[in-house]
């Protein structure tokens, strides 16, 4: 069996990706509804609706739970993985969110002038997560990987 022929039959690895995947898609088109325009870096950024963290970490959990059981090592360690980056994206990123925008802000303003071209650039205010976007992005991991799963 050919690589490409292994990686398309390991359905944990596609349920992860599948679940990035459309997360990512999604993310994108709910931004151009909001914004009516069409912002490349939503394909591949952090932060959003919904959370392609949370879906990508979920998808794997339920792929491996399915696969190998409850029981098994590959669901605990997922378990435990999708846990802490769930956490991680309501807590520790979305804080940093919040303080990007309070700082682009700062910057923004007359007072505030430095000629130092690193304090032009605008720091990334999508990095976090609020707990609905976490629980979209979840579901739809969920989803894809029980969808994946039936097309295995």
């Amino acid at each position: 069996m050919g690589v490409w022929q292994e990686i398309i039959a390991n359905q944990i690895l596609i349920s992860a990706v599948a679940g990035w995947t459309v997360a990512q898609v999604l993310k994108t088109l709910i931004d151009m509804g909001f914004n009516k325009s069409f912002r490349p870096e939503r394909l591949v950024g952090s932060g959003g609706m919904p959370s392609s963290h949370s879906a990508t970490v979920c998808a794997l959990t339920v792929a491996s739970g399915m696969k190998y059981g409850l029981s098994s090592f590959e669901f605990a360690v997922s378990f435990v993985l999708a846990s802490v980056v769930m956490y991680d994206a309501i807590g520790v990123r979305q804080e940093t969110g919040k303080q990007a925008k309070l700082l682009n802000l700062i910057v923004q303003q007359d007072w505030f002038r430095l000629d130092n071209q690193e304090v032009e650039k605008r720091l990334k205010e999508f990095v976090g997560h609020t707990p609905l976007q976490v629980f979209a992005g979840a579901v739809l991991g969920i989803l894809m990987a029980v969808l994946v799963n039936a097309a295995y």
